[in-house]
């Protein structure tokens, strides 16, 4: 059974950054300029732990428009990654976005993780991938 919680204390989002931290900045070199940005505070942030209470995945939701929720920094440590972290994030940030009346969500993916938004139901929409603090993206969306 994996535990998603959404971030309500600093310890929490401090988790959520040290998980951020280490697959976006130290695994893909992303600066960490880039990567903690003025949408911290307005985002909602979530947490997911594994059976021994570790935080191993995180991601963030964030207003995008009217009734569109922009899904961010969707990160799983390198050690959790077969274990179904991943679309539990992203099922708790949907359900999130629905209680907050958004009915359409959107992602910038890497290209690498294309297949699993597909799985998910996220259609992309890009004409071409384009480099977002470089990485190769694309761009998806899904009606929630």
């Amino acid at each position: 059974m994996i535990r998603v919680e959404q971030v309500t204390t600093e310890q929490q989002y401090q988790q959520a950054l040290a998980i951020r931290t280490e697959v976006f900045i130290v695994e893909q070199q992303v600066p960490r300029e880039l990567e903690v940005d003025e949408y911290e505070q307005v985002a909602t942030h979530v947490v997911a732990y594994d059976k021994s209470e570790q935080p191993v995945a995180t991601g963030r939701i964030l207003p995008y428009g009217e009734g569109v929720g922009k899904m961010q920094r969707i990160a799983v440590l390198a050690s959790a990654r077969t274990g179904g972290y991943g679309r539990v994030i992203m099922n708790k940030l949907e359900d999130i976005g629905r209680t907050l009346g958004y009915t359409e969500f959107v992602l910038e993916a890497q290209t690498h993780a294309e297949g699993f938004y597909e799985k998910l139901g996220y259609v992309t929409v890009s004409p071409e991938p384009f480099l977002e603090a470089g990485i190769w993206h694309i761009k998806m969306v899904k009606k929630a």
